[in-house]
């Protein structure tokens, strides 16, 4: 692990204490647009140091008996089979993880609103799908004009054609699977829907990213729009806040641009706007929580070094966008930064020049980088791994940790009975490897008792890895970036 910079415990309290406060200047009901992810948050764990990748839903947990959650999904989303790069599946089979992942945690999902809800049968055979499972599911319709056309919008003909969500508990929660699933809309439509029912709800939107009490261009803010630069996010001083407080702040285009118009809504919804900026409408408590700026800021570095890297493997793969490299590029010279500094992009570019093969290069928590090569047996990033651990424990460089009589029998399985063309063990079967022989070999139980000491540290690889390699990475919870490079001419690449 690295150097922390961020105070967890410290945010569980102070982000729920905002939120209570939030839901009792409501008079006991607000319905809180969570945007981003409520768990597996890596980016925000990566930037923030400290920050656990299921924070959040840590910080809700502590007001757990108080708060319901609906899950959103928009009705074209399901119709187009809309897939989570992250995870490789579709919204509609996410809607099901994300409710079952909240519920492991304890908490209680009302429902599932049908966003922009059309009739069809795929929609309504979703629809029967859901309520198969005992889920309660609501309809929301397309409101046109939406989101300018207020008039219209607050009326009997726009959010009073929806079906509104019954809710028992005092905050109300609100998310879905990914962006543009209408989650604002579901919030405001309830606002109006509860008003009728001479019930006074509030309206609140949690946003970790950017951080309003940051600088424009703090390292952590600019990781965001990295993080976003496929979405054209841009960070701007919220000029509503800047004239309504004399304060500067820090928000995104989107919601700057539609203020305007959510004001209107809530002045037509309550009479008078309770916000008088986009700001005013979050509960952002990251910085009182960050206690070393510098390690918060480093790290905030390193994830944008990260971010151009993966876009560039993304157009070299025939995904990516000119147009987001050279955004990330902009966004790398703000920050006053360049590929120079990420240590282990030069460490491993060079063994691999010096090797003439792929290599990869390891950065340990005490600063110590050690690289791997390819070999007739092992990948470089397996032989990395070997080595770090071997470093780690401090074993000799040398020293073998793996019998051949357990490597070469997983080796011909590979070749002569799987048909696999690739004959360099990956990552995962080197780390079984090691964990047989670790049962007789006292060095190599000493090497696999440092595996968890590979958390945080940054690697790089000289080639684009197969995905089996990236997982496991991801599963150890290491930094990756590669060079857009393949290790073959071949066209079609596993």
């Amino acid at each position: 692990m690295g150097k922390r910079g961020f105070d967890h415990e410290q945010y569980l309290k102070l982000q729920s204490e905002r939120i209570r406060k939030r839901i009792d200047s409501f008079g006991g009901k607000l319905y809180m647009e969570f945007g981003g992810k409520l768990f597996d948050d890596y980016h925000a764990s990566r930037v923030l140091p400290g920050f656990h990748p299921d924070s959040k839903i840590q910080m809700l947990a502590q007001m757990k008996d108080d708060v319901e959650i609906i899950v959103t999904i928009n009705s074209a989303d399901i119709e187009q089979n809309k897939v989570r790069s992250d995870l490789g599946i579709t919204y509609d089979v996410d809607v099901l993880r994300l409710i079952d992942a909240f519920r492991s945690y304890g908490f209680y999902v009302g429902s599932v609103v049908l966003t922009r809800f059309d009739g069809s049968d795929p929609i309504v055979n979703y629809q029967n799908r859901l309520e198969s499972l005992g889920l309660k599911v609501y309809r929301h319709y397309t409101i046109p004009g939406y989101p300018l056309d207020v008039p219209l919008i607050i009326s009997e003909e726009g959010f009073g054609r929806n079906e509104f969500v019954e809710t028992k508990r005092p905050l109300v929660v609100v998310t879905a699977p990914g962006p543009g699933s209408g989650k604002m809309a579901s919030c405001l439509s309830q606002l109006y829907h509860e008003l009728r029912r001479g019930v006074k709800a509030g309206y609140a939107k949690f946003e970790t990213f950017p951080v309003w009490n940051l600088a424009l261009k703090h390292p952590v803010n600019l990781a965001y729009e990295a993080a976003t630069a496929d979405l054209d996010d841009v960070n701007m001083i919220d000029n509503y806040h800047l004239e309504a407080y004399g304060e500067q702040a820090v928000n995104y285009n989107r919601d700057i641009a539609v203020f305007p118009v959510l004001n209107e809504m809530f002045k037509k919804i309550y009479g008078e706007s309770p916000y008088k900026s986009p700001t005013d409408m979050g509960v952002n408590m990251i910085r009182a929580c960050i206690t070393d700026e510098d390690a918060v800021k480093e790290a905030a570095r390193q994830e944008i070094i990260r971010r151009y890297y993966k876009e560039r493997c993304e157009l070299r793969k025939g995904y990516g966008r000119e147009g987001i490299v050279e955004k990330l590029d902009l966004l790398m010279k703000n920050a006053g930064i360049g590929i120079q500094d990420r240590p282990v992009v030069a460490a491993a570019n060079l063994k691999a020049e010096t090797t003439g093969g792929p290599a990869a290069a390891i950065a340990l928590p005490d600063g110590r980088i050690v690289t791997g090569k390819t070999s007739s047996l092992m990948g470089a990033s397996s032989a990395m791994i070997l080595n770090a651990l071997k470093a780690l424990a401090g074993l000799d460089d040398d020293l073998e940790l793996m019998d051949a009589s357990i490597i070469e029998p997983i080796h011909r399985l590979k070749v002569e009975h799987l048909g696999n063309q690739n004959p360099h063990m990956h990552i995962g079967e080197v780390l079984i490897a090691l964990t047989i022989c670790a049962a007789t070999n006292p060095d190599a139980e000493k090497a696999l008792a440092q595996l968890d000491n590979l958390e945080g540290c940054e690697v790089h690889s000289s080639v684009i890895l197969s995905q089996i390699d990236e997982q496991t990475f991801q599963k150890l919870k290491v930094h990756l970036t590669c060079e857009p490079t393949y290790q073959t001419a071949k066209l079609f690449h596993r």
